[in-house]
């Protein structure tokens, strides 16, 4: 996991989960997010074809915000989520 600064200095963390097939995606984000404080803005970075639906999923039962996500080359999806 990494951070990088924005414009308004916040923080946002990245997560790459490209080349992973479910459930590891998901269990990636979660591990990865653990411990972090709410409010904490994530970029979660995936192609797996059932990722969206499992992501939405999640933040449903966690509380996360989708904030938006973008469709980029080959198939990869880039989230922002907002950690509840």
């Amino acid at each position: 996991m990494r951070a990088f600064a924005l414009t308004d200095q916040s923080e946002v963390y990245q997560i790459d989960a490209i080349g992973l097939v479910c459930p590891l995606p998901i269990l990636r984000f979660k591990k990865r997010t653990q411990g972090l404080p709410s409010g904490t803005q994530v970029e979660f970075l995936a192609d797996d074809p059932s990722g969206r639906k499992d992501m939405q999923a999640l933040c449903e039962i966690t509380g996360h915000r989708i904030e938006w996500i973008r469709e980029e080359d080959a198939g990869v999806l880039r989230y922002r989520i907002r950690l509840a």
